[in-house]
């Protein structure tokens, strides 16, 4: 290796569909602000611009309004209308950020498209000559591995939730089990997630769990006898995340305790219908200013360290998950909380039922929503032991500090590289 090379601050390139807010394209984005923070060279490499992006510090570009407007280039969104980014607007010689999308004028038919997505992925992989690759998620993973083949540049993918999820159609599949072998590294959340893969896969892989984010690490700690009779829930809005079991489970616990409120934080394709059965339920909080006996629905929202460190209780429903960021943070703000033991077992790797939160046995939703009641039940009627659970929650930021795991993301790379 020449000197020159040595010197060379290293580059790493991170690969996903888009930086909107969401458990993946946050872990990304913190990734891509630790490594930048410790002097590597770092680029995003996303297919679009969405609407609703996280902010990074150190982002080297800057949306702007129009292709009026010095240094706009012209990008697309997850719908594909037009978006415009000065890609040297931000900080100087911050992170990059480079656009993947198909624009209208080079799209062709569907196996056309295929080719041309992959050929200029290639083409960005040679223009900005990363070090090491690092991709997020189902079919960026297969391509960000078959683009850059022949290339000599080490690609690390990461599955992100439940692997037969995340590899669901026999096609992804397929191209899952032909092209991770050539991968240098498949990252899961938990060991339960290394079982769905192929001997020689498995001997790839490397368990990195989610850290708590720096908001809720440096959150004060609520007292639990100052908290309010709040229960909250966060995530995205749709069918995995089966909200309406908790709105189930919450209808019967207000009953007995109707001092209680619960609130959800997320959006998505399930809202209209958690509403209409809030509705029919008659606990829908019409006003959005948080009604006890009711249910609030405050949508996507910043700051959501501030805004649940006071509620008494955190609940996840999820059907399937990874390493779920929203249940570590609850944890890390000292919140009592409630999981589903759900696969590929990140809930299980965070929560010892009975010690630090307790969790649900994976079972029909009637019987999960009746599982919650009594557990919320079990918990109202004994303050202590919430008390208790919240207490030791709070361990997961010793455990799973930033330092620490970011620590194992870079000597992972290291090795690597």
């Amino acid at each position: 290796m020449t000197d020159s090379r040595r010197l060379k601050k290293k580059h790493i390139a991170m690969y996903i569909g888009s930086l909107n807010k969401g458990g993946a394209e946050r872990v990304m984005c913190n990734l891509a602000e630790y490594f930048f923070s410790i002097g590597y060279k770092v680029t995003l490499v996303t297919t679009y611009l969405s609407d609703d992006e996280y902010v990074l510090p150190n982002a080297g570009w800057s949306v702007v309004k129009s292709e009026d407007e010095e240094n706009a280039t012209k990008v697309l969104n997850p719908d594909e209308k037009e978006r415009y980014v000065d890609l040297k607007g931000g900080v100087p010689m911050g992170i990059g950020r480079v656009f993947t999308a198909l624009m209208p004028y080079e799209q062709g038919n569907r196996a056309q498209n295929f080719h041309r997505r992959i050929q200029k992925l290639t083409n960005t992989w040679e223009r900005i000559k990363p070090d090491l690759i690092l991709s997020f998620l189902g079919k960026n993973n297969v391509m960000a591995i078959q683009s850059a083949a022949g290339l000599d540049i080490p690609v690390v993918v990461s599955v992100r939730a439940t692997p037969s999820e995340e590899y669901a159609s026999r096609g992804l599949r397929l191209a899952m089990r032909v092209l991770f072998p050539a991968a240098a590294g498949v990252v899961v959340q938990t060991n339960g997630a290394m079982d769905f893969f192929s001997p020689i896969v498995r001997q790839k892989c490397k368990v990195l769990p989610n850290a708590v984010n720096e908001e809720f690490m440096n959150h004060e700690i609520i007292p639990f006898d100052d908290r309010k009779k709040v229960i909250v829930s966060v995530g995205r809005l749709d069918e995995n995340k089966n909200q309406k079991i908790l709105i189930n489970a919450f209808s019967y616990a207000i009953k007995k305790y109707p001092e209680y409120r619960l609130v959800l934080y997320g959006d998505g394709p399930s809202r209209g219908l958690l509403e209409k059965l809030c509705r029919n339920l008659g606990i829908l909080d019409e006003s959005g200013k948080g009604e006890p006996g009711k249910v609030t629905f405050m949508g996507s929202v910043d700051k959501i360290a501030d805004r649940i460190a006071d509620a008494e209780f955190f609940v996840l429903t999820s059907r399937t998950e990874g390493m779920p960021n929203a249940l570590i943070e609850a944890m890390a703000l000292g919140l009592c909380c409630i999981s589903t033991d759900c696969p590929c077992g990140g809930p299980a790797d965070l929560i010892s039922t009975g010690r630090n939160g307790l969790l649900i046995p994976m079972d029909t939703d009637v019987n999960m929503a009746m599982h919650i009641f009594h557990a919320l039940e079990r918990l109202m009627d004994d303050p202590p032991l919430a008390r208790k659970l919240a207490a030791s929650a709070f361990e997961v930021r010793e455990k799973y500090n930033p330092r620490a795991i970011n620590e194992k993301w870079r000597d992972y790379f290291e090795e690597l590289m």
